[in-house]
């Protein structure tokens, strides 16, 4: 075992270890690095070198001084969550006998509901791209995607020619952490996507030969920016007000699923979730719109108070 045992030589021991082991991509990687280099810094501050100086009257001094900042309870949430996972690799792996983040308290706080569009919205954003044009067909494809499949952006822009397959309609996703999922793709998406794939991304590559499916420059993907920029300018011209994002398509993916009557491990395979609980945020999503279209729609479902 190596001698240097300061806070930033095993800060930077355990990104490796997160890195290699437990294969966290480039994003996971970069949010533990500046969540746990405040920690480094807020040490130093103290006088604390070695990660041993770390008790727990440390790392409360850490969390008020994380909210003295102004961070959110959910950001501070995060931060503890990230000093745990922390201490315990250097428990597990001996640099230290005891765990003082082991019961640090998490703030409490509601977790927000996503917002998910009703299906008319669905319909006329799906419908807003002049498929007529290179980008238009290349924008439909990717709109008609996101919400037949459930992707995240990111797996959306990184795809590949040769991951479009027909028979059957599938498309293996390579998603956090470096695992593949199948994912089932719907008629109209494939359709979408032959359409743009003949008649759109070849004048948008400029015969480059690229291999990425959703060409943004010639040779190049287009980026999730991009994407997000020309999904806003799509929303705003058919008249859509709220905030739209690509996660909006991926939350009324899971939610206009669990309205039809898809079950809930079907919906966490499709959407990658390592944790159900992650996937039954959407069943309070759907009960509260399927309340709501009872309410509205029953002759008996509100109270009379005449």
């Amino acid at each position: 075992m190596g001698e240097d045992r300061s806070v930033d030589g095993l800060l930077g021991l355990y990104q490796d270890v997160l890195k290699v082991e437990r294969g966290l991509s480039a994003n996971s990687l970069a949010a533990y690095g500046r969540d746990l280099s405040k920690l480094a810094a807020f040490c130093e501050e103290q006088g604390i070198a070695d990660a041993d100086g770390i008790d727990r009257g440390c790392l409360e001094r850490w969390i008020l001084q994380l909210h003295n900042d102004g961070l959110s309870e959910r950001s501070v949430g995060r931060h503890i969550s990230a000093a745990r996972g922390f201490f315990k690799f250097l428990v597990a792996d001996g640099w230290r006998t005891d765990d003082p983040a082991a019961r640090l308290r998490t703030p409490r706080f509601g977790r927000p509901l996503p917002s998910v569009l009703r299906g008319d919205d669905v319909t006329a954003l799906l419908a807003a791209p002049d498929r007529n044009t290179p980008r238009g067909a290349r924008d439909g494809a990717m709109l008609e995607l996101l919400y037949s499949s459930g992707l995240r952006v990111s797996e959306l822009c990184g795809l590949k020619v040769s991951d479009v397959r027909r028979d059957p309609p599938i498309m293996m996703i390579r998603g956090k952490g470096d695992k593949d999922r199948v994912v089932p793709v719907g008629e109209a998406a494939l359709d979408a996507i032959f359409h743009y794939l003949e008649e759109g991304r070849g004048v948008l590559d400029k015969g480059r030969g690229s291999s990425w499916l959703f060409i943004g420059r010639p040779g190049k993907p287009l980026t999730r920016q991009g994407f997000w920029k020309n999904l806003r300018n799509h929303a705003r011209r058919i008249g859509i007000t709220a905030h739209v994002s690509p996660h909006t398509l991926r939350h009324s993916f899971a939610t206009h699923l669990l309205e039809g009557g898809a079950d809930l491990r079907s919906v966490q395979a499709m959407l990658g979730h390592a944790d159900i609980a992650t996937t039954e945020i959407y069943t309070h999503v759907a009960g509260e719109r399927l309340h709501q279209v009872h309410a509205d729609a029953h002759p008996r479902g509100t109270r009379d108070d005449g």
